[in-house]
């Protein structure tokens, strides 16, 4: 896994970690927190089945030890759903993403533990691929927020989805309508719990942002989602003329977590 790593933070060297208010009445962190959305794509069977181990008993820990967490770990319910497995990486420095790799190459425990899969040849990978991209945490919502319930594992499940722009300004448009417009404050409001909102810096189909929400089940989804479009609120930010045309396509995923997700 690590000679496969995207530690993409160079070209997003010049970002400054900011505070607001609104995240220190919630008793937030100060710092904007980067994330990194992993897409593992596996292979069927015995090596997709040794690959989701080796994450959960092995990897996972080792970057908790590296100072990232809490970690998401997920499969998908609907959408795209080739074997595959999406990691939620948080990080509360762009150093500590660009020093991951090193971090986790000097971890004994992390290589001992790990040699399958962090030694296969060429000829007998452990997996095909991954892809990844980073985002900065948004202004309102500077932290990753876990959903309630990840301790006692409560069944739920999670809404992962993302707002690509035809341009920066429509995109800055966009993140401005979620932060200071409100659209953040009215999810909470109407039952669409998130669990991070992030500014695409590094990744594909950029400009874009992604946001993550929690439900119990789809039952509560759809009433949650039904109860955001009827909100007074909502329908007079969305009828402010500044916010129209800003997104230009929009994906929708739906997650379940796994057994040793952190989030």
């Amino acid at each position: 896994m690590n000679r496969r790593d995207f530690l993409a933070a160079s070209a997003a060297a010049g970002l400054v970690p900011l505070t607001q208010p609104h995240a220190l009445a919630q008793g937030q962190s100060r710092v904007r927190q980067y994330f990194e959305l992993r897409r593992y794509h596996l292979l069927p069977g015995a090596k997709q089945r040794a690959f989701t181990t080796f994450v959960g008993d092995v990897a996972i820990p080792a970057m908790n030890r590296a100072g990232v967490g809490p970690i998401g770990a997920f499969t998908v319910t609907y959408g795209d759903n080739a074997p595959s497995l999406i990691l939620l990486l948080a990080h509360n420095s762009l150093e500590s993403v660009v020093g991951l790799r090193e971090r986790l190459a000097a971890d004994a425990e992390y290589n001992r533990a790990g040699a399958a899969v962090l030694d296969a040849p060429l000829s007998d990978p452990a997996f095909v691929r991954v892809e990844s991209s980073l985002m900065r945490a948004f202004e309102e919502m500077p932290t990753v927020e876990p959903a309630p319930g990840v301790a006692a594992r409560s069944p739920r499940i999670y809404e992962l989805r993302t707002y690509e722009s035809h341009g920066d300004p429509a995109a800055i448009l966009k993140m401005k309508m979620f932060n200071a417009g409100g659209e953040i404050a009215i999810f909470r409001k109407t039952g669409l719990r998130p669990v991070f909102f992030g500014e695409t810096v590094i990744g594909d189909r950029i400009p874009n942002l992604t946001y993550m929400l929690t439900f119990p089940d789809m039952a509560a989804r759809d009433a949650a989602w039904a109860t955001f479009i009827a909100d007074p609120d909502w329908k007079t930010l969305s009828a402010d003329p500044q916010y129209r045309e800003t997104v230009s396509s929009i994906s929708d995923i739906i997650l379940r977590p796994t057994a040793f997700s952190q989030v």
